[in-house]
């Protein structure tokens, strides 16, 4: 009777050891088609810049996870730092807002220009701000107004409105410079 109970403990130990195993279960969720933040910090910390910049937005809207702005700029920053476009303008969003990361307008301004050499049409947008209330940047509506033309024609539909207001806060000599600083913009970007 002990050897039978020998026996059944090893099977039973074997079975549950078995289950306890480092292979994957069969859910196997996916960072870049449905979030998975398990999938994303795993391709993250391989640095993987798509999957740091989407855990970063699973850690800003707490979509699995519980929101943590501060975690979302570790991730947004790592993202960033390697080029990835929307993370530099996010970074950049949120120190303009000072979510996760102490508010600093020129660190704002750096990490939008980043992302609008890239072609990103919201981070020109904002940089058109930027430049017509003077944040981060010294006041500027020839810039104000160059940054509004570029993302006007990366299809932003906000500059196109904004470039109207600034525009009317300018000289016509203003409006000529800033019309071609956006052309050689647009031919060396």
């Amino acid at each position: 009777m002990k050897i039978l109970k020998k026996i059944c403990f090893v099977v039973l130990m074997a079975i549950f050891l078995s289950s306890c195993s480092t292979t994957p279960s069969t859910y196997t969720g996916d960072c870049f088609t449905d979030k998975d933040a398990a999938d994303c910090r795993v391709k993250a910390e391989q640095g993987v810049a798509q999957a740091q910049f989407s855990l970063g937005e699973i850690y800003y809207n707490g979509r699995g996870v519980i929101q943590d702005h501060k975690e979302a700029g570790k991730w947004f920053r790592l993202a960033a730092e390697q080029g990835y476009a929307s993370a530099q303008e996010n970074l950049g969003w949120m120190y303009y807002n000072g979510r996760g990361v102490i508010q600093d307008d020129k660190e704002a301004v750096k990490w939008y220009r980043k992302s609008a050499e890239q072609g990103y049409s919201s981070a020109q947008s904002n940089l058109g701000l930027m430049y017509e209330y003077g944040e981060g940047v010294l006041q500027d509506y020839v810039m104000a107004h160059m940054y509004f033309n570029i993302a006007s024609v990366n299809g932003d539909k906000y500059a196109i409105k904004n470039r109207g207001i600034v525009e009317k806060k300018m000289t016509p000599s203003q409006i000529e410079e800033s019309q071609k600083l956006t052309r050689e913009w647009m031919r060396t970007h």
